[in-house]
Formats: structure tokens, sequence, C-alpha cells
């Protein structure tokens, strides 16, 4: 029997829906304006997100809990997202881990860290209120378990690497930590530890999951407490099985960077996320200044050679979307038409066009044009 078939009408004769319709009449960002006074959170297409809550995490963190908007994609744990605010008539735009599994009512948990000098992050912890909206940027970062947890796992944190570890912790425990997990969380002090009561709970409820806490400024006083910074004798006293583990790691990059040569070496798998850039010891062209043309505004500037582009095009006044500011997010990625560039971590130079150039980590060797 053969088929019938309806052809499609035309796309000019096709209903068309009420935003497309309204597209006619009003731009997107008209329509966030007027919309913006009617609900803080609607937009044409702008993921948004309205604080619902905050709680103090340590001396120095605190957790706030966002509701998005439906213009939100969902995350998967061990994530991270951009949060952007408005301080002082400057947007400011930095990338934040996602603390909590998923919820059931779609709320998400952003656990920040005051740092010093941080204009957001002391924004974050210390002035935002209940009610305040964010800019959210969608999820990304690939320090998650889409594959599955199979198998046993160890947790390297330090510092603030415990917020994406923290989000996997939670998932696991919602499926009732269906592998062994052991986590070694590091801090200065243990005011600066977050999620102490949380995790000595879970370790409690679970058998298979062990926690211990290791002060590099303090001595251990109760047990699971522990004292010196990364090493092998730790490590071997309290993983015993390291080779059948797989090992996520995350914080400061010298952190980074020992638990990858302590471990990466004999465990089953190593992944490893940096919260600070690795130390910039690649000969970069310096000196001198190259043009650079910004395609989509026609002007063009003359930038130091050897710094970093978007600290260069700041510097003549541009104001571009960033986030992390260390290679990882994308947010300050854009086309290049054509010039020199040099990786300002791995030293490689870049001669051919590309669409997704990073403006945080590529210095221009050469002028350059650049989608801008």
């Amino acid at each position: 029997m053969n088929a019938v078939t309806r052809p499609r009408p035309p796309r000019a004769a096709r209903a068309r829906g009420p935003l497309s319709l309204l597209r006619s009449w009003v731009a997107p960002d008209v329509f966030d304006f007027w919309a913006s006074h009617l609900h803080p959170t609607w937009s044409w297409n702008r993921p948004l997100a309205r604080i619902v809550d905050r709680q103090a995490q340590s001396r120095d963190a605190v957790t706030l809990l966002l509701q998005p908007n439906r213009h939100w994609r969902g995350f998967l744990p061990g994530q991270h997202v951009n949060l952007g605010v408005e301080i002082d008539g400057v947007r400011m735009t930095r990338s934040y881990s996602l603390s909590d599994a998923p919820r059931a009512d779609g709320r998400i948990a952003v656990t920040v860290k005051h740092i010093e000098g941080g204009r957001l992050s002391r924004h974050l912890c210390q002035d935002a209120r209940i009610g305040d909206v964010v800019d959210l940027g969608q999820a990304f970062g690939e320090m998650t378990w889409a594959n599955g947890a199979e198998g046993a796992w160890l947790f390297l944190a330090a510092g603030s690497g415990i917020t994406p570890l923290m989000a996997l912790v939670r998932a696991h425990a919602a499926k009732d930590m269906p592998t062994a997990l052991t986590l070694l969380y590091w801090a200065r002090n243990r005011d600066e530890l977050c999620f102490v009561d949380e995790l000595r709970a879970l370790s409690q409820r679970y058998p298979q999951f062990n926690v211990h806490f290791v002060l590099t400024r303090e001595s251990e006083l109760v047990d699971g407490e522990h004292s010196g910074r990364i090493g092998s004798a730790l490590l071997s006293e309290l993983v015993a099985d390291l080779a059948q583990r797989g090992v996520y790691a995350c914080g400061p990059g010298g952190f980074v960077d020992s638990a990858r040569a302590l471990v990466a070496p004999n465990a089953r798998s190593f992944t490893a996320e940096a919260f600070t850039p690795p130390p910039r010891d690649v000969e970069v062209e310096a000196g001198g200044n190259v043009e650079v043309t910004l395609a989509a505004s026609g002007r063009t500037l003359s930038v130091p050679r050897g710094q970093s582009l978007l600290t260069a095009l700041e510097g003549q006044g541009l104001k571009l979307a960033s986030g992390c500011r260390m290679g990882i997010c994308n947010t300050c990625a854009c086309g290049k038409v054509s010039g020199t560039t040099r990786h300002l971590h791995t030293g490689d130079a870049i001669g051919e066009p590309v669409s997704a150039l990073r403006l945080c980590v590529n210095a221009a060797t050469s002028d350059l044009v650049l989608d801008l």
C-alpha cells in the first residue's frame, strides 16, 4: 500500500506563532526591558535566575539557591555556570560551580567563596539579597558522570574545588551510593571547610562513603581530620586501593598539578579541573604593538603584542563578555578572520581562521581581524 503524504504548505503560507509575529514588531532587548517591569525574570531568550535563598556555608563562602527562568536548559552534576551582575554600572561575569545535584523543583545551588579583591564574589557573598536577579549562562564543564559512575572513586578537593565534587557526592547519595566513594578535602583552616555536617552524616549513613578533612594550617582535633599538604604518605594511608579507583581532582592549579603527579600514573583514571590558570612559562613574543581590526564595528585598535587579547581589548575600553578568564568557559570566544595568535598556556601558534578564539588565553603575534 502506498503511503499518502500531505505536502507541507509553503513557509510563507504557514501560520506564524505569536512570538514570530511579536519579533516582527519588537526587538528582543526592548521586549526584555519592558517584560522585566512585569516580572524580574521574564525575557525573550536570556537565561535569568532569581535568588530565592542564601545560606552561610563557611567563614567566607555562601550558597545561593537560584530559581532559573524557562530559558535555562539544565545541567549535569560537576558542571559550572557563568553568573553576571551589574556592579556600579559595570556588568561583571564569572564562572561558579553548581554545588547541588538536579532538584525536583528545578532550582539550582551555587556556592561562592569570597576571593580577596574579587568584586563579584564579594557582592554575591555579602551584598546579594533574596529576590535579586542574576544573568545565568548555560552549564558547561566535562567533570561529570555522563557515562555512569561504575567502579570505585576517589575525589580530591582543595578550597573551592569542593563545590563541583559536592554536586557529584550528592548525586551519588541520591542513588544510595551504589559504588565506593572516598573524598579527601583540603582547606587551610577548619572554618573554611564547607558542607562538613552533611558530609559527616553521609559517611555515617553509607559505609561505602568515606570522607577525610585535611587542614594545612591547623592540627587535627577529631576523627576524620588530618593535617598536611597532599603527598604520597597521606594518600597511601587513606586510600589503599588507588589502582582500582577513578579519580577526580579539583582545586587551585598547584594542587591539581601535585595530584596529577602523585595519583594519575597509579589510578584507574584521572580527571581534573583547576580553578586557577597554569603559570605562563611559555615564551611569547613581547614588545611593540599590533593592530586589531574589529570587523563588525570597523574599528582598528593598537594593542600590546604578547598580552591576552581580552585584557588588551578591555584596556582599550571595550566591554566584552567574559567568564572564567582562564580558557574554560568559552564566554569570551569570538571568530578570528585573519592573523596569528599564540596560546598563552600551551605556546601553540594559530595562523588559520578560527570560529571560537578564546580571547582570555590568546595573544596577538601579528595584526588581526576579529569578528567583533
